[in-house]
């Protein structure tokens, strides 16, 4: 039986379903320009402007060198699979919860997609000074514990067209170091952890090991955050330890569902 057709809500708000026609089609069209948007949604330019620099502030959409809007971090989590970040949220919230209870900080769960990661899930610690929740929120993959263990499980060759210096023509600073970026992978790649003092915000630590497919693919990090004042060195290892029988836990739980 075919479906009936659907109907607009009794009272529909114009501004938002501009904005979500907007980033259907940089999603499903690859691209488009101020005036293209404007013309497709039938309002001026100034209005289309104004839409599409909130779908950049909101990461649904970047803008290039040549001026042409494209779906950005957010939306590109769909060329990651929607259904599989659904399904790592899903059945990584109660072993996060676990890591809470057990170390009482902040956990997370992070994937990558391109150079950037977006924390896809977060539970917070009861304690007062705490690290709040980022989930949805986007940082450069080099910049965060998970995104350099993801990064970690890349080739050289796929580390190089992240890090394309084409990429990277209007926004030259927010290029990494790639030599000292691979000396730093490859001690990731030893050691199984990582550790980030302050490097994707003052004050904050975060510590992270990489949750695994069954073939050894590294999917997503598990990184518990904390203020940089409650960070001790000597509880490292068995801070690690903790958070590796989490992501065994969630491995296995995963290749369960498959």
């Amino acid at each position: 039986m075919d479906k009936p057709l659907k109907t607009p809500p009794p009272y529909p708000i114009a501004s938002v379903d501009h904005a979500l026609r907007a980033a259907t089609i940089l999603q499903l069209e690859g691209g488009a320009t101020v005036s293209e948007i404007a013309e497709r949604l039938g309002v001026a330019r100034s209005t289309a402007h104004r839409l599409l620099a909130m779908l950049v502030y909101r990461d649904f959409a970047v803008q290039d060198e040549d001026r042409v809007y494209r779906a950005g971090p957010v939306l590109e989590l769909a060329a990651h699979s929607q259904s599989l970040v659904s399904r790592l949220r899903a059945a990584a919230l109660p072993h996060l919860r676990r890591v809470v209870d057990l170390l009482d900080e902040t956990t997370n769960l992070i994937v990558r997609t391109g150079d950037t990661t977006r924390f896809i899930a977060s539970v917070e610690c009861g304690q007062a000074l705490r690290v709040g929740s980022r989930e949805g929120m986007v940082f450069p993959a080099h910049r965060t514990t998970a995104g350099l263990l993801l990064l970690a499980d890349l080739t050289d060759e796929e580390l190089d067209a992240v890090y394309a210096e084409e990429r990277y023509r209007d926004r030259p600073a927010e290029r990494p170091d790639l030599a000292k970026l691979r000396e730093e992978l490859r001690r990731l790649r030893r050691n199984g952890f990582a550790v980030n003092q302050e490097r994707s915000e003052r004050g904050l630590v975060a510590v992270g090991v990489p949750v695994r497919d069954r073939d050894g693919t590294a999917l997503a990090g598990l990184s518990v955050s904390m203020p940089g004042v409650r960070y001790d060195p000597h509880r490292l290892q068995p801070l690690v330890a903790t958070l590796d029988a989490a992501a065994r836990a969630l491995e296995r739980g995963l290749a369960a569902g498959d």
